[in-house]
């Protein structure tokens, strides 16, 4: 029986990556380890799109299934022009139900400047709660969208806002009775404000025009399974330093009731971005002048070092990923 979550690296390349076999001339980028989109040459431009499932939330499914592949997009330092969506959605839904969600989906694409272009909707008695596949888009020059096989030895880790986002605002939302045993209603509610962050399309564009040495938007598998992958996709190492992994008390408040790990934790509204030592100044500054809080994290190692977790001098190395914490509470 396999887990609940993500498959895990090895099976993903056996039982799926191996089983595509035809290839067109005019993909540039194709399936693999870590990679948030496909990229297709369109003549003078290059197609990028993404496409991903919101299956664990319920109160902001709308919301999040509009951010979740917009950042992808934003992770190849484009900005996403349109998106899809197929609504699966379970008997005993109400017109309100829809009402709902479509009103959050549409609210969170106009602030984002994205279309929603089309899609399916329908009650289906295969799935017990409403579930979310959301396709976007997003068109770059030839050549400009950024790739995560730029990475080297001596490039920073940066990392936008706070460890654990959007996990810690799901199980606000989702779990607020239990949380009331250990958290004020401020804390809560602090916590349940978080999922108004989980946006990464802003840093991604700023740091798309600056130019990266790739980028990944952090969410299932959290900083380490982040982190993990984009040296998989480069095929380099790294050193993580964990008292630099930026965390609110709240996360951690969080975390700890449930016993999970906030490293480990679903965190989209963070960016992973690989920056050179000479534009690492100029791509923070921008950042902080947007009102974007960026942290170094760490830098990248060579392959034979490893991909570590530096704690108070002591290296660890960092495990590919499994399925995401927060399935260890959301049944």
């Amino acid at each position: 029986m396999l887990k609940v979550g993500k498959l895990d690296s090895d099976l993903l390349k056996k039982i799926v990556f191996e089983k595509i076999t035809y290839k067109r001339p005019e993909v540039l980028t194709r399936p693999g380890i870590g990679e948030d989109c496909a990229v297709v040459d369109f003549g003078d431009y290059d197609c990028v799109m993404s496409t991903d499932p919101i299956t664990a939330a319920v109160s902001e499914i709308g919301r999040l299934a509009i951010h979740i592949t917009c950042n992808d997009i934003a992770s190849n330092g484009v900005e996403p022009l349109g998106i899809m969506l197929a609504v699966m959605l379970p008997e005993g839904t109400t017109e309100e139900d829809v009402k709902t969600i479509m009103g959050h989906a549409g609210e969170t694409a106009e602030e984002l400047g994205v279309e929603i272009i089309g899609g399916h909707t329908e009650v289906t008695p295969a799935v017990n709660t409403p579930v979310i596949v959301s396709t976007a888009i997003g068109r770059a020059k030839k050549g400009d969208s950024q790739n995560a096989s730029e990475m080297k030895p001596g490039d920073f880790i940066l990392m936008t806002k706070f460890a654990g986002i959007e996990g810690s605002g799901i199980l606000a939302l989702d779990f607020e009775e239990e949380l009331r045993n250990v958290c004020s209603q401020e804390e809560i509610l602090e916590a349940q404000q978080l999922l108004s962050q989980v946006s990464v399309v802003r840093e991604g564009v700023i740091a798309g025009k600056i130019g990266t040495a790739g980028m990944h938007d952090i969410t299932e598998g959290g900083v380490l399974g982040a982190v993990w992958e984009m040296c998989e996709i480069s095929r380099n190492g790294a050193e993580l330093w964990l008292d630099k992994v930026p965390v609110k008390d709240i996360t951690k408040k969080i975390c700890n009731r449930f016993q999970i790990n906030y490293l480990r934790l679903i965190s989209s509204g963070c960016m992973l971005i690989i920056v050179t030592p000479e534009k690492r100044p100029l791509l923070e500054e921008a950042l902080v002048q947007a009102g974007i809080a960026v942290s170094c994290i760490g830098v990248i190692k060579e392959r034979a070092f490893g991909v570590m977790l530096n704690s108070e001098n002591d290296l660890q190395p960092i495990a590919p990923p499994e399925a995401d914490e927060l399935y260890k509470v959301v049944k």
